[in-house]
């Protein structure tokens, strides 16, 4: 395996299934006695979905009552209406 310019490598595909190292997964770097330790320290996927509900939450409570009954794409909606609706 080579080292890039940027100093990247791609971890094999077998070791990120064993190591559930999924894209968006974070990662820490350690030296033990001259080893490189490679750690799965988070999800990834699944804490930005949390992070993002909790955001979501946060602003569905500031917002108007009438907003605060409609679901996310009902808000989306709202906020982009389509191409059509514009004219």
């Amino acid at each position: 395996m080579q080292v890039t310019e940027k100093g990247q490598i791609t971890i094999p595909k077998r070791l990120r299934d064993a190591a559930g190292i999924l894209p968006g997964s974070q990662v820490s770097f350690a030296l033990e006695g001259g080893k490189i330790i490679i750690q799965k320290v988070g999800t990834g996927t699944d804490d930005r979905r949390t992070a993002l509900r909790a955001a979501a939450a946060r602003v569905r409570t500031s917002l108007d009552k009438p907003f605060r009954q409609m679901d996310g794409e009902s808000i989306m909606a709202f906020l982009r209406p389509d191409v059509d609706d514009r004219a």
